[in-house]
């Protein structure tokens, strides 16, 4: 049986990466990565000639001094082989580090498996639960030019803005860098308004933006900022996951 890693085109592993988007059922957050010309290098996982998965390194962007190896994935039966297959990725295409989402199992065992030092460097969230409160005196709206939030005009309509007795207490928005129909919700409270709600106030209504215009909010904090997690669980989000990121020795330097 001969195993093979090969560097080839986006368009040669498209139906495997459609079979992966709908085994993860999630928002995926290096998705957008793999459309962006020249920031990704994709990789043919073959079994005697037969492809049978891919393996995706990140080139360029934060990763252009140091690529990573960031998605792995192995259709049905060929899973039997999956160790081989993925010893013959991570030795044709180099990468020494890996940034992976926690919940991408495949990804996960070998990131555990062959990697060294992984840490958590973001907590995922999901939205579990529909929340229904407003802090005293706060009201949200839609945001504005006026605003000054350095968006574009067609992204203004998935941002908001939390006044409190008139005065701009939060802004955020709902990105969407990611796999559709996955938005990702973020925030920014000023610091006089802090400790008030208001944080989970203006994420609770960015949920609800997000589901009238036809997506599925998600988020994402970092694993040390408390404040935040705070106030995503508050409005609902609950964790499912972590980024991981960590080494990725050679072959034989383990």
């Amino acid at each position: 049986m001969v195993i093979t890693a090969e560097p080839c085109e986006l368009e040669s592993i498209l139906a495997l990466r459609d079979m992966y988007r709908l085994e993860m059922s999630c928002q995926i957050i290096h998705d957008s990565i793999h459309s962006r010309a020249g920031w990704t290098q994709e990789y043919s996982l073959r079994v005697d000639g037969k492809q049978v998965g891919y393996g995706s390194v990140a080139i360029a962007g934060p990763w252009t001094e140091i690529p990573v190896l960031y998605e792995f994935f192995v259709a049905g039966p060929y899973r039997l082989r999956i160790f081989e297959l993925f010893e013959a990725f991570r030795d044709a295409c180099g990468a020494t580090r890996m940034e992976i989402q926690s919940n991408d199992i495949q990804t996960a065992v070998m990131c555990h498996t062959y990697g060294q030092n992984v840490l958590a460097d973001s907590v995922l969230f999901r939205d579990e639960v529909t929340t229904n409160f407003v802090p005293a005196g706060a009201t949200f709206r839609t945001a504005t030019e006026e605003d000054g939030l350095d968006i574009s005009a067609k992204q203004i309509l998935w941002h908001g803005v939390v006044e409190v007795e008139g005065h701009t207490a939060a802004t955020g928005g709902i990105l969407f860098h990611y796999n559709r129909p996955y938005g990702d919700i973020y925030m920014e409270v000023r610091e006089e308004f802090r400790r008030r709600g208001v944080g989970a106030f203006i994420v609770q209504e960015l949920k609800r933006v997000c589901y009238e215009g036809g997506f599925k909010p998600g988020a994402r904090c970092r694993p040390t900022n408390v404040a935040s997690q705070r106030t995503l669980q508050r409005a609902g989000f609950v964790p499912y996951g972590h980024i991981l990121v960590g080494d990725l020795p050679a072959a034989g330097s383990e």
